[in-house]
């Protein structure tokens, strides 16, 4: 994530609390955020330097009318300083600043297979001893990892998979 991207989030994030808008800012940048990351043409449009800056504004007013003040500016601001290619990484910021500032965190998860009930319950107690904050759990599959799982919590990690272990086993092998 760039330095500009953190910069201009601030910025929404401040502005927003301010006037008292920041969970309708922060609704629009979680849909900004999703919609650009799930529609490979938006993000071609947005980082494109052929398209005029007129075209794009269009298509982000057409396709995220409706949207709060603030975050409709937000458009302008990165049109005007020709630096829309980074509105997702702006509006995924913006979220990951607005859940901070809540004291609320996202756990990522990875597993080797989608999680069980039982791989939560024992997730969550992990959680726990890591964090007091309240946390959404994200459930991440990577089949790599063959078994157990990696927790990541802000700049904590807890890695319980099958595949570290086999890694410290090789190491332990080679170093005797």
């Amino acid at each position: 994530m760039s330095r500009a991207a953190v910069r201009y989030a601030k910025a929404a994030l401040s502005l927003a609390t301010d006037q008292k808008a920041a969970d309708a800012v922060n609704n629009d940048m979680v849909a900004i955020a999703k919609t650009i990351s799930e529609n490979e043409e938006l993000s071609l449009v947005l980082k494109s330097s052929v398209i005029k800056s007129e075209v794009k504004k269009a298509a982000l007013t057409q396709i995220f009318s409706g949207i709060n003040n603030i975050s409709s500016e937000l458009f302008n601001i990165l049109i005007a300083n020709k630096r829309i290619d980074i509105l997702e990484s702006v509006a995924q910021k913006y979220t990951l600043l607005f859940d901070e500032l809540n004291g609320k965190e996202v756990a990522q998860v990875t597993t080797a297979v989608p999680m069980t009930k039982d791989l939560e319950i024992k997730v969550l107690a992990k959680i726990k001893e890591l964090t007091s904050k309240a946390v959404e759990v994200e459930n991440i599959v990577d089949e790599n990892i063959i078994g157990g799982f990696i927790l990541r919590i802000g700049d904590k990690q807890f890695n319980a998979s099958v595949l570290n272990k086999l890694n410290k086993l090789k190491r332990e092998f080679t170093l005797n």
